[in-house]
């Protein structure tokens, strides 16, 4: 099957399938007219690689995971390595998220309080900046 027949059938855009041909991850033949043919071992690969993808997995990840398995290693165990160590990575982006928005709604409501001010050539914008301004 081609390109766009493969992203229709895994609902993902077609450049996400042409991406993941030209970082390695999938390898599939040309038929004569030029056009990349994914066999049924692309598609396998394409599940992998999206179900991968949704569990945090990054692309060099997935190749080493991909390598294990051509290599006739067991992925598992890197798998089970790697998934926590994206968990940990996830988590320290959760709590610095958490960190952003408790920021942001302190900022809203301190600043529903203070009037907008007029430029002046002393600050560029006093909410953000700390100082009030008339």
């Amino acid at each position: 099957m081609k390109a766009g027949e493969l992203a229709n059938r895994f609902s993902v855009n077609v450049n996400t399938v042409r991406h993941y041909v030209r970082s390695g991850l999938l390898s599939p033949d040309k038929d004569a007219s030029g056009y990349h043919y994914f066999s049924a071992e692309e598609e396998r690969q394409l599940a992998f690689i999206l179900r991968a993808r949704e569990l945090g997995f990054t692309l060099e990840d997935i190749r080493q995971l991909l390598s294990d398995a051509t290599s006739g290693e067991s992925p598992c165990p890197h798998a089970r390595e790697l998934i926590e160590l994206r968990l940990t990575e996830a988590r320290q982006k959760l709590n610095s998220m958490q960190s952003l928005v408790s920021r942001m709604e302190s900022a809203v409501r301190e600043w529903q309080a203070l009037p907008d001010c007029a430029p002046c050539g002393d600050h560029i914008c006093h909410l953000i900046e700390g100082g009030h301004h008339e």
